[in-house]
């Protein structure tokens, strides 16, 4: 029991955290319509993992002089795998049939403002990847206890994995720049995250604004 109890209180703590860093909650109309249309939930989940691993992958191969962030970004693209493999599993079981999707406002507005010269793009990089993370989990906090149950148990067995790579990615942009330069970068962001996730979205996406509707 005093394990139980332990790894509950963990991944309080996890969401707590997580919390205290973005500067807005998912509004309940957003939660309201993700699980009213599980499937291009699920969909563009498959693809937010898929993305997570590509962008990994990307790092791996443009900074093979950091090791440390060669090690993480591997672990990182090892667990994106798999959970892409795992949303697939789930979207057969649940009779969800892959369609494409246009890309989501969020992505392609955080992307838009990462600078394109180094070394600032990586460090741009790189805090974009802790809110992206970020945001992850804390949908799946919100997501989870009003989900089908083996889908609700499978979103909170996330929130940990999701929670490391937000610290992960932090811990490397504070290698990357000074902490002043990090906290800028970080302040922009974060807005631009709150912006987005309050605001009206005519998509409905996995990191999507309030539907429109």
């Amino acid at each position: 029991m005093v394990a139980i109890v332990s790894k509950v209180s963990s991944l309080d703590a996890i969401v707590a955290e997580i919390q205290g860093f973005l500067r807005a909650q998912t509004p309940s109309a957003w939660v309201t319509h993700a699980l009213g249309d599980l499937p291009t939930l699920l969909i563009d989940h498959a693809n937010c993992e898929y993305k997570a691993a590509s962008t990994g992958m990307s790092l791996v191969s443009r900074y093979r002089d950091r090791p440390r962030l060669q090690r993480l970004m591997a672990r990182l693209v090892r667990e994106e795998m798999l959970h892409y493999e795992q949303v697939l599993i789930f979207m057969e079981r649940l009779g969800v049939h892959y369609a494409p999707l246009t890309a989501s406002r969020y992505a392609r507005t955080l992307r838009d403002h990462v600078r394109t010269e180094e070394p600032g793009r990586l460090t741009d990089v790189l805090v974009v990847g802790a809110i992206v993370e970020a945001r992850s989990c804390e949908r799946f906090a919100v997501l989870w206890p009003h989900l089908p149950d083996a889908l609700g148990k499978y979103y909170r067995s996330l929130l940990r994995s999701e929670g490391r790579h937000y610290q992960d990615y932090l811990a490397l942009a504070r290698e990357t720049a000074s902490e002043t330069e990090v906290e800028e970068r970080l302040d922009i962001f974060l807005e631009l995250d709150a912006q987005l996730i309050q605001s009206q979205d005519t998509e409905f996406r996995f990191h999507s604004g309030v539907p429109a509707v």
